[in-house]
């Protein structure tokens, strides 16, 4: 265990002594964040941070921590993150178009499935029984890849905003997987931890204001880990240890669902980029840079907090929790008109019943008052 402690302490000190030589290495080879209609910084930055945190991550496990992993599984893991790493920085360099830094994410993500073994393969669903996905296996686990990915890549708005929610996320997932998940080796939250490490170690630098940006070579990577980490207690799920994760990624994953379904109704693109998001809305009602990555972080943690009651609570109480949590989220949503402002479906019908039953007293009060 001391071995272990001292090699994640050992992991953000490489990550912080990595990160000013990847900054100077991003000014040399034209990784800049320039300010545009889109960007909140308003003056060029140099991106590709994720570079640091990577080398440090895998740095601490092929030489402090082999031991504690198998070998088939880290090293291919290390094969598709390399693949990511490659997309992200060629993407943080030219500018990838959309469709290509998907490309990337498909060929890690079955990578993945094909040389480290990790797939989703049954679900069992409480009344019903149990379902094996047979050749929806390969799609299935695909998809959760590219979503949550793509999910951490559109949440990095800000400065240190998609690393301090990941760092919430896997530390959370962490002692989920350790506490919780009986279908998991301690060695998944080993891996982590390893990375909450890493990216402890490049905050710092990422905090408002900051003086490198994570790119997509950073957003990409971590997104990328969290979904392949996830899988690990998604290979045999149930309905509540599927609802789990998702819970504890609600800050990235309801950022990306209400974008969709916004430029659904808007007829827009759904690859088309807009400030919108969860922090643009937040900064548009009066909140600071930093006020704002804050109150986000908070929401995260109430996510996290969440998430902890699912494994202590009977099927029942976790379905109490969904409905609970579903209704506040929608709340929260409709009241920064993160969607629109004439879209707010639930307001307007607790309006309309708070509306209806004022009337109904005053006609009731009127009532008596003429019987008198």
């Amino acid at each position: 265990m001391y071995k272990i402690f001292a090699a994640l302490f050992a992991t953000m000190l490489i990550s912080a002594t990595l990160v000013p030589l990847v900054r100077k290495l991003a000014i040399r080879v034209g990784a800049i964040d320039k300010p545009n209609k889109r960007r909140v910084n308003s003056r060029p930055i140099p991106t590709m941070g994720g570079l640091a945190i990577f080398v440090a991550f895998n740095i601490t496990n092929f030489f402090f921590l082999r031991a504690q992993y198998p070998p088939r599984q880290l090293f291919g893991l290390f094969v598709a993150e390399c693949l990511i790493i490659v997309t992200g920085v060629i993407d943080d360099i030219y500018e990838l178009k959309p469709t290509q830094k998907l490309t990337g994410i498909i060929l890690a993500a079955l990578v993945v499935y094909y040389l480290a073994g990790l797939k989703m393969s049954f679900i069992s669903i409480p009344y019903v029984g149990g379902f094996q996905f047979h050749w929806l296996r390969l799609p299935l686990t695909v998809l959760w890849i590219v979503a949550i990915t793509n999910a951490i890549n559109l949440l990095d708005g800000l400065d240190g905003l998609a690393t301090g929610v990941s760092i919430i996320a896997l530390t959370t997932s962490a002692i989920t997987s350790f506490f919780f998940l009986n279908n998991t080796g301690v060695f998944v939250s080993i891996l982590m931890l390893t990375l909450v490490a890493a990216m402890i170690g490049f905050l710092p630098y990422n905090f408002h204001p900051a003086s490198i940006f994570l790119g997509d070579t950073g957003s990409l990577f971590i997104g990328f880990m969290i979904s392949v980490l996830s899988l690990y207690g998604l290979k045999n799920v149930t309905v509540i240890t599927l609802i789990i994760p998702v819970i504890i990624l609600g800050v990235p994953i309801t950022d990306t669902v209400y974008a969709i379904l916004r430029r659904m109704l808007n007829k827009s693109p759904v690859f088309q980029p807009d400030k919108h998001h969860l922090h643009h809305r937040l900064m548009q009602m009066g909140l600071t840079h930093r006020s704002t990555v804050m109150v986000i972080y908070g929401i995260a943690l109430i996510f996290s907090f969440i998430s902890l009651l699912f494994p202590l609570s009977n099927f029942w109480g976790s379905v109490a929790l969904i409905i609970a949590t579903g209704i506040g989220l929608e709340l929260f949503v409709e009241s920064i008109d993160l969607v629109g402002s004439n879209r707010r479906p639930l307001l307007n019908l607790i309006k309309r019943i708070v509306t209806s039953s004022a009337d109904t007293k005053e006609l009731y009060k009127k009532k008596n008052n003429n019987k008198k």
